[in-house]
């Protein structure tokens, strides 16, 4: 999608752009900003890692630089490149990982780093995560080919909403799979009453600028195996810290999104032509680098987490409540404001409680109405997922999807659209999506 677009009415409703950052934030990186005696090393980082045991009651918490790095550090700590014995007659190796078509490249890139083969299996309609019916039809399948059965499945937590975990859990039991919880999207979700990634071998969770809570980059692997838990501080050890120049990137960003890019997003295009100039000079970090797009890592990933991200991330964990109520009342708004039109809204589970990491609807005009949405009202809307592997510029074929694979994926991804719930989104901003989107009632 461009940037640039003819001015129009309104301040930029947007549901990227740093959207988490308050005044304390931006307070905050500036005095880190002149404070580079933090950036390495600190108590920050153990303090993270602590409390993250202690919200989700695990015993190891292990930081990286970012979601990718920790799932690559997952998949290299289980030495599943090696392969195994792990057909149906107990022999051959097996290297695939199982997980979901409507993703980002950020999944199925960390499997290709590390040397495996990503199987992508379709998502439901209703809650757009794993379908577990296709789960098992892939694994069977196989099976009944005499090839080796795939060694794990990665389960992500779409837009917040947990997945079917029951079910997963009972094929992942069937077939020996290693379960690795995707808790991106969805850091405070429960399932039955468990926070997810509370109940599961290893669970890996992100702080990405557009995440639950954002240090720009950031991630954490969650796991109650103690073995597995020695390889990962092995692995976080031996990664190292990302560069200075990288880090200073990070606590550059919500300095100018805040104080520079929104404040004149409007004024003649300034804002927007500044944030492409500060990405294209290397000033601002991109959120999926060119790289990415082609399976291809780049070099500040995989990472250690540097203490002053650290700083910034525990900031936004004690906020962590404040921001996920705030996210129920804005999609509760939506909910009221357009049931009996034609968007058809997030099901609601008894047993699962989403937090609204967005506010996903589906509509037969989604395309169209966030193309509008933009260049029209000032009001960015849906950039997740419009192509089954996103961003929608992803080389499809070296992330080893393969178009017409996924049905139900490829159909989501022409027919939803995301509406924004962070702390920066006010009722008056709410009110105004929803009479834009009633225009299409």
């Amino acid at each position: 999608m461009s940037y640039f677009k003819p001015a129009c009415a309104g301040r930029p409703i947007s549901i990227s752009l740093s959207p988490n950052v308050e005044k304390d934030d931006l307070h905050l990186a500036l005095n880190l900003l002149v404070r580079p005696w933090l950036w390495k090393k600190g108590k920050a980082l153990k303090q993270l890692e602590d409390e993250f045991k202690e919200y989700l009651g695990v015993k190891h918490a292990i930081t990286f630089n970012s979601g990718r790095s920790s799932l690559f550090a997952i998949l290299k700590s289980l030495d599943l490149e090696k392969g195994s014995p792990a057909s149906a007659e107990g022999s051959g190796e097996a290297k695939e990982v199982l997980l979901q078509a409507f993703t980002c490249n950020a999944v199925p890139n960390p499997v290709l780093w590390a040397g495996l083969e990503p199987i992508y299996v379709d998502c439901n309609t209703d809650d757009f995560n794993i379908n577990p019916s296709d789960l098992e039809a892939k694994i069977t399948l196989r099976q009944a080919q005499g090839r080796p059965l795939p060694r794990v499945v990665i389960v992500q937590h779409t837009f917040g909403l947990p997945a079917n975990m029951d079910q997963i859990r009972a094929i992942c039991g069937a077939y020996k799979l290693i379960l690795i919880e995707d808790c991106a999207h969805s850091l405070g979700s429960e399932y039955n009453g468990l926070k997810v990634g509370a109940n599961s071998k290893v669970a890996f969770f992100s702080f990405g600028r557009d995440k639950i809570i954002s240090s720009v980059y950031g991630g954490i692997v969650t796991t109650n195996d103690d073995a597995l838990a020695e390889k990962l501080k092995e692995l976080q050890k031996e990664f190292k810290q990302p560069s200075i120049l990288w880090t200073l990137q990070q606590l550059l960003h919500p300095i100018i999104l805040g104080y520079i890019v929104l404040p004149i997003y409007n004024f003649l295009d300034l804002g927007k032509i500044f944030l492409v100039l500060s990405q294209w000079f290397h000033i601002l970090s991109k959120a999926v680098s060119w790289q990415e797009k082609k399976g291809q890592m780049p070099d500040y990933f995989p990472k250690a987490f540097p203490n002053a991200l650290a700083i910034v991330a525990l900031n936004q964990f004690s906020k962590l409540e404040k921001f996920n109520n705030h996210r129920q009342k804005i999609a509760e708004y939506y909910y009221e404001n357009l049931k009996n039109t034609s968007f058809e809204l997030p099901k609601s589970f008894t047993n699962r409680k989403n937090i609204f990491l967005r506010f996903t609807v589906k509509h037969a005009k989604a395309h169209e109405i966030i193309y509008e949405a933009w260049h029209k009202e000032n009001i960015l809307l849906g950039d997740w997922y419009t192509t089954p592997i996103a961003p929608f510029d992803t080389k499809v074929e070296d992330i080893k999807y393969t178009p017409g694979s996924c049905e139900n994926a490829e159909w989501l991804s022409k027919r939803t659209l995301n509406l924004p719930t962070h702390i920066n989104i006010t009722k008056k901003d709410a009110e105004r999506i929803v009479n834009f989107l009633k225009k299409y009632d």
